[in-house]
């Protein structure tokens, strides 16, 4: 489940989600969200994403983050023209 602040992501965890993905959160807030969604329900999965690049990448690790996604992977990779024939 999506969720873009502590509060929906316990709400969302609390009804059920195995996945919680922390969208657009500061650091700061994300690490707080993260370490209160672990400790009411330590088996969900917490994932990091939005606006992290390789440059930030290192703010958004920490001990309560299992996944981080980064669009800027796919977002900026260039296209390859090529043909397969069998």
């Amino acid at each position: 489940v999506e969720c873009s602040s502590a509060e929906e992501a316990l709400a969302a965890a609390g009804a059920g989600a195995d996945i919680i993905l922390l969208d657009n959160l500061a650091p700061q807030e994300l690490h707080v969200a993260a370490a209160q969604v672990k400790a009411a329900h330590p088996g969900v999965t917490v994932e990091a994403s939005g606006g992290i690049v390789l440059g930030t990448l290192p703010q958004y690790l920490g001990p309560h983050i299992d996944v981080v996604s980064m669009g800027c992977l796919t977002h900026s990779a260039p296209a390859l023209d090529f043909a397969l024939r069998v």
